[in-house]
């Protein structure tokens, strides 16, 4: 069965949704990756998305979405991908296992900064994913 991971940041409009499609796209067989934010923008950073398409790694059930639509999810592993996110982290109704793995935001910046920050994520957190859930 595989094991449920919520990658949490601020606005989940980029640096989670990285995190989401990476991880669904790579270690797919045994995790299945959600992301949410805990101010979520309610939009995919149009860059992200661009740069995960010519990937292969978009689907279109990537959304932003508030943390609320997941709380009563039982995750195995909630990983916070930015420092506000950690900080304000909410509680979830079962215990769970929180750990931060925090990656720069690309937003507002060049492209490259998107490609560079997917490559940090795919560097950095698939093997402590892989290394927690598989």
């Amino acid at each position: 069965m595989k094991k449920n991971v919520l990658i949490l940041c601020t606005g989940n409009s980029c640096r989670s949704i990285m995190g989401e499609a990476l991880i669904n796209a790579k270690l797919g067989d045994c995790v299945f990756a959600q992301s949410s934010g805990v101010k979520a923008s309610g939009k995919v950073n149009p860059n992200a998305q661009a740069l995960l398409e010519s990937k292969g790694f978009w689907r279109d059930e990537y959304h932003s979405k508030v943390i609320e639509t997941v709380l009563n999810t039982p995750f195995d592993l909630v990983v916070t991908v930015c420092d506000h996110a950690n900080e304000t982290c909410p509680m979830f109704p079962k215990a769970v296992k929180t750990i931060h793995v925090g990656f720069e935001d690309p937003s507002g910046k060049a492209v490259e900064e998107y490609e560079k920050t997917l490559n940090l994520i795919e560097k950095e957190l698939l093997p402590i994913i892989k290394n927690e859930l598989c």
